[in-house]
């Protein structure tokens, strides 16, 4: 570890799988854009901890419109009460696809968080899956791992921007973490989205960096 990186701070990358890269069933706007940056930045061991998060689906996960005759992707139903976006088949357990990203160097990484393994309930933060049957969203584990750390400060990146990434920075900042999100090592599912989730970042007084 470098001895100037910061024992307060945990970079979490969200979600850096072929899966969500050009090419994949659900790809982001430039997905593959990020690898070479996020690459370089583990490799400066800057941080003490460094988490990954991986979706991580089984076969049939109510997320996915293959689940849902008559539905296509990207359509919206409702799921547990709340609203449910329709995604192609992605991220299956066990596929390449689903795997963290071979062009990084993931030898720094000290946690890996699997989301959305219950084939019920979607997940996009990497602190709290979506709402579940029971109207709760329950919690991945990682707050508190964290906090036995004593990690103050969360720095996020990854994919996709307008999706799980935004909803980790939100979740860090509602469990009380500081939080700043670079910006330019993430990409969105699509551009378009943009101007909104800058501007919710900046309503929840993450920093953008």
């Amino acid at each position: 570890m470098n001895p100037s990186a910061n024992t307060h701070a945990a970079l979490i990358v969200v979600d850096v799988q072929p899966d969500f890269m050009p090419g994949g069933p659900l790809a982001c706007h430039e997905g593959d854009a990020i690898v070479p940056g996020i690459d370089a930045l583990l490799r400066q061991r800057l941080f003490r901890h460094v988490v990954a998060t991986q979706d991580w689906h089984p076969h049939g996960h109510a997320s996915f419109a293959s689940s849902h005759p008559g539905h296509a992707p990207f359509e919206q139903i409702t799921l547990h009460g709340q609203p449910q976006t329709l995604w192609p088949d992605h991220c299956v357990q066990g596929t390449p696809g689903a795997e963290l990203h071979p062009g990084i160097d993931w030898s720094s990484l000290d946690a890996l968080i699997r989301k959305g393994s219950d084939p019920n309930v979607d997940s996009y933060s990497g602190f709290r899956e979506n709402h579940g049957p029971h109207g709760q969203r329950p919690s991945t584990g990682l707050a508190g791992w964290l906090r036995e750390r004593g990690v103050e400060d969360v720095v996020v990146c990854g994919l996709a921007r307008d999706v799980c990434v935004l909803w980790t920075a939100q979740d860090a900042i509602d469990l009380g973490f500081r939080v700043r999100f670079l910006w330019d090592l993430c990409r969105p599912v699509t551009p378009d989205s943009d101007r909104a989730t800058r501007e919710t970042l900046q309503q929840l007084g993450v920093t953008i960096a």
